[in-house]
């Protein structure tokens, strides 16, 4: 059974390449002196804002736009208060303040309320005002209001969290209805807040997030001008986490999506350059670190950890949608473009795929690169959290969080594309189909309606209503991706640099004027330099991915109503990009279906534009046991299959996907992939800790060091066979080979990583000792792999040296998860009889049909011994009886620590071990040397035949 989620939760600009995030404002960006503006502009002393939100329900959604928004109505959160127990009005403490209630109405409450105002829907508009009412109806005299538990759920004192997402549920509710109840009942609880002692901002989740508090404060502020909500604002910056230092405070991937903007806001009082500054340095920390990948997001499922960045690794759907939020927040208080680009990258590229085509169920966590998504929990450390977060679910417990918060996504970004000026005009910030009303220049009220395709075409046309002509300034944004734009004002050019730059038209207005912007998209490559030289293709404000085919399983016993599914690849994912050396965006072909654009064109039957390229696949890369795509290596990598063409579709439309692509090489520049479940950690018998790269380096040169296992991917390394005894070690962080400093015959020289280049030094022997270690011997020094000075310490370099006994020399080889084990003679899989769960069920061999119970894991234990477990049924390998005699039955069993669980890897050549039992001290082996299917598994003495060689993949 999946693991709940709350149970397991632990307590700048594009570069050359586009792998790196500069930590710097645009200075195409738009700044005021002074505050100004028709909607409730930053109150004195509060620093001018470049833009203001408009009122919710100014801005209606059409086309494909409105058709996101329908699909939320009926999907999941339009539907979610019928789901969730969470939700029930009758049960809850925002309710019934003597019941219990934490985050998820807040959350849910948030996005289906503003669903409500941009759709106009009757039944969510009742809903809401029924919920709004019950809610105010619990507020004491002393301000609070809610579950009475929350007053003293942290520490004695008040849990702060759960209000945030609800504070601005009530302002938004305020705009759209005009209730004069929700300025004095935020007063009210902004007051009982202020009157808590400093070390309540202190705690719990609150403590990364408070941006979001910070944002409804200034919102009261510039509707009563009280001041003491300033003060309070200081307390909360001073005594909450410190999101202005060099080192993030955090690394839970929603903090960080929601926190790092933090100091722009605190900034909006403080005023200085500093507090700006602080958010572009956050957002290149976290985006040049973990958001080496398409699609917007980082490496976050759960929490972001230093080593895994893989396009493999989640981001949370709460993660999306706070992403979006504070990118859209940021543009309104810095006047720069660049974070609208990030808002339209995460809505277009991200957002869709993270529920079913039908938005009725959603994951946990979106991946770039995913070629399975299933409710089986994933134990091999491929995410942050182990349990199962990719199927498509309702989720009311097991994500618990996601599918409450993610409904403010597309009605934020709809509010969001149309903004207000502090020089009474208005700003289209995000491009969709739309129709905006607000009031311009001298307050006449307007409305501009939007008729595009954007994102699936390069075209926005708005069409102005007006009751008389009158002068305003209007702005557009200019995407970073276009160089070229075309601004035209009734078929007359006007001027337009290229992007990211907002262009103003500032003129006299009449009735039925039309202006039409061009942004011609062109495909551009980009390469993340940081992640193996992967590519990701891109077209305007679109990211590719393979068009995989997708099939669909119902699970957990649902229905097409309320469905949960389970979605399989039926067509190959492992390709490479064959791609024009000189010029990698000539490699693709774009195409166009024309016609009427879906309501819905995030789907892989209805996506309006895919791509050709050339491709070839890559056999080395192959799902891990669990249905994982295993990491990336390094590119370009070499490739014996024939080249094809294959179709590439926007990767919102791609629930299955591949989006950030090895390239396909040739030559000495090209390396071979090495398959993945061969990988293994070398630990040390004198120290017990394993081989890895200084700070995780993938550079030439860098020392290897010894350090304790704590899960990052430089602790991993293949043996690649050089056919004549000897072997390249190579790691998977780096794709680069051990190799000894300057080629040096030296005692005490450093051992390194370095690219293969065919050097004798880059060759190793392994040598058997008989105990389960090994030596590893260079060849071109002759000399072992040792520890400097025997330390047992981390960070220790590893060296070479002569053989004088020591145990730092000795070494062993421990493969990494689940793996098959392969039988030399046969090529048959170390299995169990009809894949059974019971204690001594026989161990046999049998072919790839890809069950469980073909996987073993190797658990290290004392003395270079290791318990080896099946995933299937989680017994251990054992001999039948405990028996030391020859030909006795190997059988499985419950892990009870008697010595005939313990077995031990004796090196056999080639990349082949002997598997060796403590107890008996004999081989595993196959009865009369058989090649047949459910031949039985037994010990034997180790006479030297092939049946008694293993390997591992």
């Amino acid at each position: 059974m999946a693991m709940k989620r709350r149970e397991f939760l632990k307590k700048g600009l594009l570069a050359t390449g586009g792998s790196a995030f500069l930590g710097q404002i645009s200075f195409n960006r738009i700044a005021y002196a002074a505050a100004g503006g028709l909607y409730w502009p930053n109150k004195a002393p509060l620093q001018a804002a470049a833009f203001y939100r408009l009122p919710v329900g100014s801005v209606k959604a059409q086309g494909w736009l409105a058709g996101q928004l329908q699909l939320q109505l009926a999907g999941l959160c339009g539907q979610y208060n019928h789901i969730s127990h969470f939700l029930n009005y009758n049960t809850t403490g925002w309710i019934t303040p003597n019941l219990v209630g934490w985050e998820e109405v807040p959350y849910w409450l948030r996005g289906y309320g503003d669903l409500a105002y941009v759709t106009g829907d009757a039944t969510a508009l009742s809903t809401t005002q029924q919920w709004i009412n019950g809610i105010i109806a619990t507020q004491q005299s002393d301000g609070f209001f809610g579950p009475t538990s929350l007053r003293t759920s942290l520490n004695g004192g008040p849990d702060f969290w759960p209000f945030m997402p609800l504070l601005r549920a009530f302002c938004s509710f305020q705009e759209y209805f005009n209730d004069t109840r929700i300025v004095p009942f935020l007063t009210r609880f902004f007051q009982y807040m202020n009157a808590q002692a400093n070390s309540v901002f202190s705690q719990g989740w609150a403590y990364t997030r408070w941006g979001d508090t910070l944002d409804t404060i200034y919102w009261l502020y510039n509707r009563t001008g009280d001041a003491w909500l300033l003060d309070l604002v200081t307390k909360i910056h001073q005594n909450s986490a410190n999101w202005m230092s060099s080192v993030l405070p955090t690394l839970h991937n929603v903090n960080l999506s929601q926190g790092f903007r933090e100091p722009a806001l605190f900034g909006i009082l403080e005023g200085g350059a500093q507090y700006n500054a602080a958010v572009y340095q956050n957002y290149a920390t976290i985006m040049n670190t973990y958001g080496q990948f398409s699609g917007g997001g980082f490496a976050g499922d759960e929490n972001a950890r230093p080593g895994f960045g893989d396009p493999r690794q989640g981001f949370e759907t709460c993660g999306i949608v706070e992403y979006m939020q504070s990118d859209e927040i940021l543009v309104r208080i810095t006047g720069d473009p660049v974070w609208a680009d990030r808002t339209e990258n995460l809505a277009f590229n991200s957002l869709p795929a993270a529920l079913d085509p039908q938005g009725k169920a959603l994951h946990y966590i979106t991946s770039a690169n995913s070629i399975q998504l299933d409710d089986v929990a994933k134990s091999q450390g491929q995410f942050d959290n182990g349990w199962a977060m990719q199927a498509y679910i309702q989720g009311v417990d097991q994500y618990r969080c996601c599918p409450h918060n993610y409904g403010m996504g597309w009605p934020f970004f709809t509010e969001e594309s149309w903004l207000a000026t502090p020089d009474n005009g208005l700003c289209a910030t995000l491009y969709a189909p739309t129709t905006v009303t607000a009031n311009v220049g001298n307050g006449t009220t307007v409305t501009f309606t939007e008729t595009t395709n954007y994102p699936f075409s390069d075209t926005i046309t708005l069409k102005l209503s007006t009751p008389s002509t009158l002068a305003f300034p209007l702005y557009l944004r200019i995407p970073g991706w276009c160089a070229s734009p075309v601004l035209q004002v009734n078929g007359q050019n006007v001027a337009a640099q290229g992007g990211p730059v907002f262009a103003k038209i500032n003129r006299t207005w009449a009735n039925g004027d039309t202006v039409t912007l061009q942004l011609p998209m062109q495909t551009r490559v980009q390469t993340w330099t940081n992640n193996h030289n992967s590519v990701s293709a891109n077209y305007g404000p679109l990211t590719f991915s393979l068009q995989i085919a997708e099939n669909y399983t119902l699970i957990n016993n649902s229905t097409a109503q309320i469905p949960e599914y389970k979605v399989t690849a039926s067509s190959p994912w492992n390709y490479g990009l064959v791609l024009n050396g000189n010029n990698p965006a000539q490699s693709f072909t774009v195409q166009q279906s024309g016609g009427t654009l879906a309501a819905n064109p995030f789907t892989q039957q209805t996506v309006p534009i895919t791509m050709q390229v050339q491709a070839q696949q890559i056999t080395g890369w192959q799902a891990d046991s669990q249905n994982v795509v295993t990491t990336l290596q390094a590119s370009p990598t070499l490739s014996s299959v024939a080249a094809q063409a294959i179709t590439l579709i926007p990767m919102g439309a791609a629930r299955l996907r591949i989006s950030s692509f090895p390239t396909i090489g040739t030559g000495a520049g090209a390396t071979a992939w090495v398959r993945a479940g061969v990988h293994f950690r070398i630990q040390n018998q004198n120290s017990g800790k394993v081989l890895g790269v200084t700070n995780e380096s993938t550079a030439d040169s860098a020392q290897v060091v010894q350090y304790d296992d704590n899960g990052t991917p430089d602790h991993l390394w293949s043996l690649i066979d050089n056919g004549d005894g000897y072997f390249r070690i190579q790691n998977l962080n780096s794709s680069k080979v051990l190799g000894v400093t300057n080629m040096s015959t030296a005692d005490s020289a450093n051992v390194v990583q370095y690219d293969d280049n065919g050097t004798a030094d880059h060759l190793w022997k392994l040598i058997d000792t008989g105990g389960g270690y090994v030596h590893i011997q260079n060849q071109n020094s002759g000399l072992l792999l040792a520890v400097q000075n025997a330390s047992t310490a981390d960070s220790a370099n590893v060296q070479q040296y002569h053989d004088n006994g020591t145990p730092d020399h000795l070494w062993r080889f421990i493969p990494d998860g689940y793996i098959h084990i392969q039988n030399q003679n046969s090529g048959l899989l170390l299995a169990v009889q009809n894949a059974s769960t019971a204690d001594n069920a026989n161990i046999q061999q049998y072919h790839d049909n890809g069950t469980p119970d073909h996987l073993w894991q190797f658990i290290p234990d004392a003395n270079g011994y290791f318990r080896i477990q099946n995933q299937n049924s989680g017994k251990v390998l054992a001999v039948s009886g405990a028996s030391t005699a020859d030909s006795v039955q190997i059988v499985q069993y419950d892990d009870n620590g008697t010595n005939d669980h313990l077995w031990r890897l004796l090196y056999g050549g080639g990349d082949y071990f002997r598997i060796q039992n403590l107890n008996s001290g004999k081989v595993l082996g196959v009865t009369n040397m058989s090649t047949a299917d459910s031949a039985n598994v037994v010990q034997y003495d180790d006479n030297g035949t092939a049946d008694h060689l293993w390997q591992f993949s």
